[in-house]
């Protein structure tokens, strides 16, 4: 017999999993209650709507794709020491790279959804442009050499999508960094 609830962070987690997955189609309240064995009324108990869930998702994507990210960047010493540890996390295959992807079909239909996007890009864009003016480089050259990176970055993620990645993925990054940044 189901449990008749799951906590809110469960459905989230799942949500976050199955739109990394699938996409906004990803999100069947039936199907997800199964998977957590509970009844779907559970659901309803923690969200409204579907559309509030997806929401809460977006939320979730974020605070830890994003402001957790900086958050821990910014414990690190060194400007150097905070730009390795940038590297690190950022390079990283991620079993959840996709949301964003499919954040950005989903966000052809809703205005919304791509201010959201677009503010989360322009958050790390001057978050890395600070990096890079903090280990040396004037402000608009950061801005630019940041612009660069982001969208190296996005392409990186692609090329290895669904692909084991290196061992040494660090290394292959910084070699081809060096040809737009003085690391």
């Amino acid at each position: 017999m189901p449990k008749i609830i799951a906590k809110k962070q469960d459905w989230i987690n799942l949500g976050y999993k199955l739109f990394s997955k699938h996409g906004v189609s990803g999100i069947v309240v039936e199907k997800m209650a199964t998977k957590l064995n509970v009844n779907k009324s559970s659901f309803y108990w923690h969200f409204k709507t579907k559309k509030e869930f997806v929401d809460e998702l977006i939320k979730f994507w974020i605070t830890t794709e994003t402001e957790q990210i900086i958050r821990e960047i910014e414990k690190a010493g060194t400007p150097q020491e905070k730009l390795e540890q940038f590297l690190k996390i950022v390079f990283k295959n991620d079993p959840y790279l996709e949301f964003v992807f499919f954040l950005k079909r989903y966000a052809v239909k809703n205005k919304d959804i791509q201010n959201i996007i677009d503010e989360v890009d322009n958050k790390r864009l001057l978050f890395t442009s600070k990096l890079f003016k903090d280990i040396g480089y004037l402000k608009k050259e950061a801005y630019t050499k940041a612009s660069i990176f982001y969208k190296y970055l996005i392409g990186y993620h692609e090329m290895i999508r669904h692909k084991k990645q290196n061992k040494n993925y660090l290394n292959e990054v910084k070699l081809e960094i060096r040809h737009f940044l003085n690391l």
